[in-house]
């Protein structure tokens, strides 16, 4: 959930090429490692097909997001965008989605870390890596943002030596990238598009630096094309490298399917690497997500959206340390209960609920404070639907049953006049 709640007093600091490497840091991350096997899965060799689709649907959500920013420039994202714009129970709505789903973007990324340091004990060491970052967030540990530079040169180089391994391993055929015939057809590519759409988390980090940036109005619509831009690009080059490597179903039935298709070529020694970046990635990623679940967690108790107790901060690290471990034991859960394409599917059923409540929002905006054709965040709006009703139906199910607990739990709030 984007945005800053320091309005004038943020520097008007960062231009174009700052607001680019900044939506590039928040991307370029583990979900290509992870959802480039599920997604072959669904869409076979129509893969790049679901990856258009995904971007098209994160350009609009942006692009809607941005809007929103510049009118309600405040920490919270849809969560605040949903209120504002079409009334408490949206807002509230659009926050619960986006913990649900991010809690399982989290188990996503402790079993990509495990899949690809260890692929016969990825649980083990996906609990592992989440008990390290629990603790780190736990004693107000951050990453800096010469850290979060190496990390994205790291995962940036393993993107590379997968794809020079891809390519230039030997294996290459280009009958992969060949009509599915009867394979999956355009169902299997949206759904392939809802999983990859997991793949474009944080691009949301561009379109709320409104309070940060030198002229806005300009700098962010160029920033989101082209971060989005570059990503997609990237992304591109390692899904069709990777059909051409080994094919959908090699990728479909890998949990490391990167590594695994450079390990298949005559580059097999680059395949470390691949499993070095993957790791970083889902260390980096799972780290920030905790963090920011655990603050958004608090800031919702604190508005009586969530039980009271989770509004505590702790007396010597100054960190909200019953949400930090509350969002860590839920994820443990998940991490024991789910495997990765289910936990793909539900996070992004769950996210595209959230970015369908900031599209329907920026729908809603004037004349005055609307940046893009309105047109567009219905489009968005529609996209979000679409991809998310098109994922895996047990994913879709879970979801909407995470969805209604959620209003029954709004429901009965006013009844006992008492915060959750």
């Amino acid at each position: 959930m984007g945005g800053f709640g320091m309005g004038d007093r943020l520097e008007r600091r960062l231009g174009l090429s700052d607001a680019v490497v900044i939506g590039l840091g928040a991307m370029l991350g583990a979900g290509v490692f992870a959802a480039v096997g599920p997604a072959a899965g669904a869409a076979g060799s129509w893969l790049l097909v679901g990856l258009g689709l995904a971007g098209m649907v994160a350009y609009a959500n942006a692009t809607s997001s941005a809007a929103l920013a510049a009118v309600y420039p405040e920490s919270g994202g849809a969560y605040v965008y949903g209120r504002r714009r079409l009334g408490p129970f949206w807002g509230f709505l659009a926050g619960w989605a986006f913990l649900a789903g991010k809690l399982a973007s989290c188990a996503a990324m402790a079993l990509t870390l495990g899949g690809y340091v260890a692929p016969g004990l990825a649980r083990p060491v996906a609990l592992g890596g989440l008990g390290a970052v629990t603790v780190a967030n736990y004693l107000g540990v951050a990453r800096t943002a010469a850290a979060t530079r190496v990390a994205v040169a790291v995962v940036l180089a393993a993107l590379a030596a997968a794809v020079a391994g891809m390519l230039f391993g030997g294996r290459a055929d280009l009958g992969n990238l060949g009509s599915p015939g009867s394979g999956p057809g355009w169902y299997g590519v949206l759904q392939a598009g809802g999983l990859l759409f997991f793949a474009f988390a944080g691009y949301a980090r561009v379109a709320t630096l409104g309070e940060e940036v030198a002229d806005p109005a300009r700098t962010i619509p160029r920033a989101v094309r082209l971060a989005l831009g570059i990503v997609l690009a990237v992304y591109a080059v390692v899904c069709a490298a990777a059909l051409l490597a080994v094919g959908p179903a090699a990728l479909a039935a890998s949990g490391a399917p990167l590594a695994d298709a450079v390990a298949a070529g005559r580059l097999a020694g680059l395949e470390p690497v691949v499993r070095v970046g993957a790791a970083v990635a889902s260390l980096g990623v799972l780290l920030s997500l905790q963090a920011g679940l655990s603050r958004t967690g608090f800031a919702m108790a604190a508005n009586h959206d969530l039980p009271g107790v989770l509004a505590a901060v702790h007396p010597r690290y100054r960190v909200p340390h019953r949400a930090e471990l509350t969002v860590a034991g839920l994820v443990a859960v998940a991490v024991l209960a789910v495997d990765l394409r289910g936990a793909i599917g539900f996070s992004s059923t769950l996210v595209l609920v959230y970015y369908a409540v900031a599209n329907a929002a920026a729908w809603t905006l004037g004349p005055g404070g609307r940046r893009w054709p309105r047109w567009r965040a219905g489009a968005g709006l529609a996209g979000c639907l679409l991809l998310a009703a098109s994922l895996p139906v047990t994913s879709v199910l879970a979801g909407a049953a995470v969805l209604g607990v959620g209003t029954i739990l709004w429901a009965v709030r006013p009844a006992r006049d008492q915060p959750l």
